[in-house]
């Protein structure tokens, strides 16, 4: 066992402090990760705060995870000691399920190991996250990163937020000649707008605020849409081959099915802890619409993700803080007070 180095949270309502716990030594298919940059998505402000059950404290959150490889077991193939790579949400999964079978890791019917907040096969220990000053992995659940250095703290949120809109624009064929929705424009909606326009598709980007109309046309949007505006809703009745929302706020979903083409998709990748509205049962089966639901995604279309970032020149944008900024961070997470995803700069983490 080596002893690392994090920042956790050791109660719901009480600042983060610095914590020590001991990783699994290097197995022959794991590599060690010096992590030098890790986001912070709102899942972790819930987990931390106990908001999606008991995270058995101390806990030490992050999921979007970059920095160097430092150690490489004696079977590891796919890196070396050197090569940048990051950690999203996923550390392990059974790997023989049909799902696992099918690269899509975060579906595994066994139960896929989380980042933080799951138990490791291997040693039996509590999984901690990347608010530390390193990680052991599997190599298998290592992604390679293949951006500029000087790009990697806009990196890290691609490791979530990039890969839970990546996985249903890809599944559900966002592309040229398709008309995309984009509800939200937040840490994950920002996201979705910038892979949507790259992909090739016409974006249409939602928001309640007038004032970030401008916003997500830089972003990539073609056009935006006031969802509080009925008129402007209403003029696009039935004419979306996809919508992707991102918010986790409590929602009417009616509002946006009625905007879906004949056989086409609303998918929800926002989780709050409020239940929406549903639609009329009319609203869906008049036009064979329908209601989804994506989870992140699997290793190989996390890669997928990564490289088709790095070949456009795709970040996420980002406001970097030291590791002592993070109490003020979550609660400006909660006042969506950030543009639009913070990340520590894990240098900063006091390591004596």
């Amino acid at each position: 066992m080596t002893i690392a180095h994090a920042w956790a949270a050791h109660e719901a309502h009480g600042p983060f402090a610095p914590f020590s716990f001991e990783r699994r030594t290097l197995e022959p298919n794991d590599v060690r990760i010096d992590i030098l940059y890790c986001g912070i998505c709102h899942s972790d402000v819930h987990f931390a705060r106990g908001e999606w059950g008991d995270p058995h404290y101390p806990c030490v959150p992050g999921h979007e995870i970059v920095g160097r490889i430092s150690a490489v077991g004696n079977a590891v193939t796919n890196f070396k000691i050197g090569d940048l790579a990051g950690v999203g949400c996923l550390v392990d999964s059974c790997g023989h399920c049909g799902p696992c079978g099918h690269g899509l890791e975060q579906y595994c019917e066994v139960g896929s190991t989380g980042t933080y907040m799951s138990t490791e096969a291997q040693s039996g220990l509590p999984t901690y996250g990347g608010y530390s000053n390193f990680i052991v992995v599997r190599e298998h659940f290592a992604l390679h990163i293949k951006h500029e250095e000087s790009d990697l703290p806009a990196v890290a949120p691609l490791l979530c937020a990039g890969i839970t809109l990546w996985s249903p624009l890809r599944h559900w064929q966002a592309g040229p000649g398709k008309k995309v929705g984009i509800v939200g424009i937040g840490g994950l909606g920002h996201m979705g707008v910038k892979l949507a326009r790259a992909l090739g598709a016409h974006v249409v980007a939602f928001t309640t605020s007038p004032g970030k109309v401008e916003e997500a046309k830089r972003l990539g949007a073609h056009e935006v849409i006031i969802s509080r505006d009925t008129g402007q809703m209403a003029q696009h009745v039935g004419s979306f081959d996809l919508i992707i929302n991102t918010v986790s706020a409590k929602q009417d979903l009616e509002m946006y099915a009625r905007l879906l083409k004949l056989d086409s998709t609303l998918v929800l990748v926002g989780a709050g802890t409020e239940k929406h509205t549903s639609p009329d049962a009319f609203t869906l089966l008049m036009k064979r619409r329908s209601i989804a639901g994506s989870a992140i995604g699997g290793i190989s279309e996390t890669q997928e993700m990564l490289d088709f970032c790095a070949e456009h020149g795709i970040t996420s944008d980002i406001e970097m803080i030291p590791v002592e900024k993070v109490d003020s961070a979550y609660n400006r997470i909660v006042a969506s007070d950030v543009k639009y995803r913070f990340v520590i700069d894990m240098g900063t983490l006091p390591t004596g």
